[in-house]
C-alpha cells in the first residue's frame, strides 16, 4: 500500500503499520508457546540417556556387525508372510474402498443427506487409527498370526484407497457421462461404461502406490504378534541378538527396496 514520506512523496509497502505489528506479534507467541513446550519435554527427559547415545550407539553397532548370514536361512518363510500380508490386504482394501468411494463421491452417491456422511465416516475411521493399533485390537478377537495382520492392514487401507478414488470419481469429465445418459442407459451402464474407464488409471495408480506402502507396514506388525519378518525381530530384540536383528533389518530394506522399484516400474507403465 502507498505511504507518504515527509517530503510527501509516495512509498509502497507491503503490509500497513498494524498489519506489520500483528504479525510481529503472532511470531512473539509463537516462540512463547515454543518455549514453554521445551520447558515442559526438559523436565521430562533424562538427558544423562540422551548425552550417552552416542556411546550406547556404538556399542550396539559394534554388537551388531557383522549380521549373523547364516541366519537368512530362517527369513525365507517370514519375508513371504510378510508380502503375503501386505498383497492380500490390499487386494482386500481395494475390494471394500471401491463401493466406498462410489458412495462418497458426491456425485455418484445415492443420498448426499445419509449415505454419503456414512461413507465419509467410514474412510476417516479406518484412515485414522494406525495398523498397529488396529493389529493389536485384532489379535485380542482373533488371536495372534498372519490373518490378523491381513485384516488390520486391510481395514487401515480401506479409508487411504477410498479417499483417493472417490476424489477421482469427483472430477471425472461429465461430458462422457452425460452423453451415455442422452442414450437412455441405466444408472448401472452410465456408471460402467461412462465413469468407470476415466478412473481405471487413478484406481491401478492407488493400488500400485498402497501396495508399496503396506509393504513398509507389515514388516513391523510382527512386533505385536501379527505375523512376518517383524516376528522375528522382535524375537532377536528379546534375547538382544543383535547380529539377527542387523541380518533381519538389511533384508527388509532389501524388500522395500525391490517393492519401490516394482511400485514405479508398474506406475510408469500405467501413467
Amino acid at each position: 500500500m502507498p505511504v507518504l514520506d515527509k517530503q510527501g512523496a509516495q512509498i509502497w509497502r507491503r503490509r500497513t503499520q498494524g498489519e506489520t505489528l500483528f504479525r510481529w506479534f503472532g511470531w512473539l507467541i509463537g516462540a512463547a508457546v515454543f518455549v514453554v513446550c521445551w520447558q515442559r519435554i526438559s523436565e521430562s527427559t533424562t538427558w544423562f540417556f540422551v548425552w550417552d547415545a552416542p556411546r550406547i550407539a556404538n556399542d550396539i553397532w559394534t554388537r551388531a556387525t557383522p549380521p549373523r548370514w547364516e541366519y537368512i536361512t530362517q527369513l525365507g518363510r517370514p519375508i513371504w508372510d510378510t508380502l503375503n500380508i501386505a498383497t492380500l490386504g490390499t487386494l482386500i482394501a481395494l475390494c471394500l474402498a471401491v463401493p466406498v468411494a462410489f458412495l462418497a463421491a458426491r456425485n455418484t452417491t445415492p443420498s448426499a443427506w445419509l449415505v454419503r456422511p456414512i461413507a465419509l465416516l467410514i474412510i476417516v475411521s479406518t484412515r485414522s487409527i494406525n495398523s498397529l493399533i488396529w493389529a493389536l485390537l485384532l489379535i485380542a478377537i482373533i488371536g495372534p498370526g498372519v490373518f490378523a495382520g491381513v485384516i488390520a492392514i486391510a481395514i487401515r487401507s480401506i479409508g487411504f484407497c477410498a479417499k483417493l478414488l472417490y476424489e477421482a470419481i469427483e472430477e471425472i469429465d461429465q461430458t462422457q457421462v452425460e452423453a451415455i445418459t442422452a442414450t437412455g442407459a441405466s444408472r448401472w451402464q452410465v456408471m460402467a461404461y461412462g465413469i468407470v474407464p476415466q478412473i481405471l488409471p487413478a484406481f491401478a495408480g492407488v493400488a500400485v502406490f498402497r501396495w508399496d506402502i503396506n509393504i513398509r507396514e507389515s514388516t513391523v506388525l510382527g512386533l505385536v504378534g501379527a505375523g512376518g519378518i517383524g516376528l522375528q525381530l522382535s524375537s532377536s530384540l528379546n534375547v538382544l541378538a543383535w547380529p539377527q536383528v542387523s541380518l533381519i533389518l538389511l533384508v527388509i530394506l532389501v524388500a522395500v527396496v525391490i517393492s519401490e522399484w516394482v511400485s514405479a516400474k508398474v506406475r510408469g507403465a500405467i501413467i
